[in-house]
């Protein structure tokens, strides 16, 4: 039987460490930095699947077919940022407590709000979750992190676009 280091049994897993060309501190930063993405991702996602649900008046079919297709993007967005995190060595976030505490988006209205309210929230997270993925793209690209700076362009094209278009419906 092969002899364990002190390491091994000090309650390491045996698992190499991680050496994917980024530093430990740098990995850190960029978790960091995605934690708060997910926590905004999640977030918005919440708020526009509840105005999904609640959407009311003459835009009804309209809005509520919008928001479906934007819930479900940004449900397909959270897993890749959760991934990436654990990719470069740390626990991703996943409570409401968690994500209350790294969120920039604020949480939804109690009472839903009138059909044209719903879009400017929606208008003023999608960039809230922008600008917190631009925040991040200098730090990525200081440590040479291109995965993650392909995450952070692929979010802040969906972000961006979809700010434009909500933005366009509350053009008189």
């Amino acid at each position: 039987m092969a002899k364990t280091s002190s390491k091994a049994s000090a309650g390491s897993t045996g698992a190499p460490p991680i050496n994917i060309g980024i530093g430990e501190k740098d990995r850190a930063a960029i978790a960091q930095g995605l934690s708060r993405l997910l926590a905004d991702t999640y977030t918005l996602y919440l708020t526009t699947h509840n105005f999904h649900w609640n959407v009311t008046g003459p835009m009804f079919n309209t809005l509520h077919a919008m928001f479906m297709t934007q819930y479900t993007e940004l449900w397909a967005a959270v897993d890749p940022i959760a991934e990436r995190i654990r990719s470069l060595g740390h626990p991703a976030p996943g409570s409401y407590a968690q994500f209350s505490k790294l969120a920039s988006v604020p949480d939804v209205p109690t009472t839903p709000p009138k059909a044209l309210e719903m879009v400017r929230i929606l208008v003023k997270g999608h960039e809230a979750v922008a600008r917190t993925a631009r925040e991040l793209f200098p730090v990525a690209d200081k440590a040479d992190d291109q995965p993650t700076a392909d995450l952070l362009t692929q979010r802040l094209t969906v972000h961006e676009q979809t700010a434009w278009m909500l933005r366009s419906l509350l053009e008189e």
